[in-house]
């Protein structure tokens, strides 16, 4: 599996990336890949998002509509973002993939020592009632789109301003600054990514958005399974 650090990108772009890279995936064009990133602010809706619900005002930051599973949630600087594309052997796969996504998100904080969980009542993974990771994924022609996001060190008020997060009423958002964890962004990323490579059974190879050819908006021709 390639592990390519892409820094801050802007969301709609990695969407595209991510677009690319499955069709190439799924047409065996490349081998998995694993992008890990962060986003410039926005709020991103799910299939299932109840935006009339669940947007409480115009803060300036924008909504986007994605095609995963789940809710509201906001990705912005401070947050890592990890999204695996993967080609699943069967159907039954999908579930240890999305298993594997926890499993990171709860290895990782308990790595910096806080008793993280996943909740079978509500998504994504748990320290006490605070929501320190978020999961939803798509899986299209078996190839994985979408994936984890976990606190690191973003703005917390960000979370609520605008939006219920998961449309849950019954929780909040916490991240690892927050409680008490002093790290970097480096420092988690390099965790984080070898405990889902692990979950995930995957040997990891570095490489660069330019070795697949990832080129920012306005950069030249994007990449392609011909390309």
């Amino acid at each position: 599996m390639l592990s390519v650090w892409c820094g801050e990108v802007v969301y709609e772009e990695a969407l595209h990336w991510q677009r690319l890279l499955a069709a190439a995936r799924a047409s065996s064009g490349i081998d998995d890949v694993l992008l890990a990133l962060t986003h410039d602010a926005v709020y991103t809706a799910g299939r299932n998002a109840d935006l009339d619900a669940n947007v409480l005002g115009d803060t300036g930051v924008r909504v986007v509509r994605v095609d995963r599973g789940g809710e509201l949630t906001y990705h912005g600087p401070g947050q890592l973002v990890v999204y695996p594309i993967r080609r699943l052997t069967d159907s039954k796969a999908v579930r240890r993939h999305v298993d594997a996504l926890v499993e990171a998100c709860v290895r990782t904080a308990a790595s910096f020592g806080l008793p993280a969980r996943a909740d079978d009542r509500r998504p994504g993974v748990w320290v006490g009632d605070d929501k320190i990771g978020a999961v939803g994924v798509r899986v299209t022609r078996r190839v994985t789109t979408h994936g984890l996001a976990f606190n690191v060190d973003p703005d917390l008020a960000e979370f609520t301003a605008g939006i219920v997060p998961c449309g849950i009423r019954d929780g909040g958002v916490t991240s690892l600054a927050a409680l008490g964890v002093a790290t970097s962004m480096t420092e988690v990323r390099h965790r984080l990514v070898a405990f889902l490579a692990d979950a995930l059974g995957a040997t990891l190879q570095p490489a660069t958005p330019a070795d697949l050819g990832l080129i920012a908006a306005g950069g030249g021709t994007p990449w392609s399974a011909a390309g």
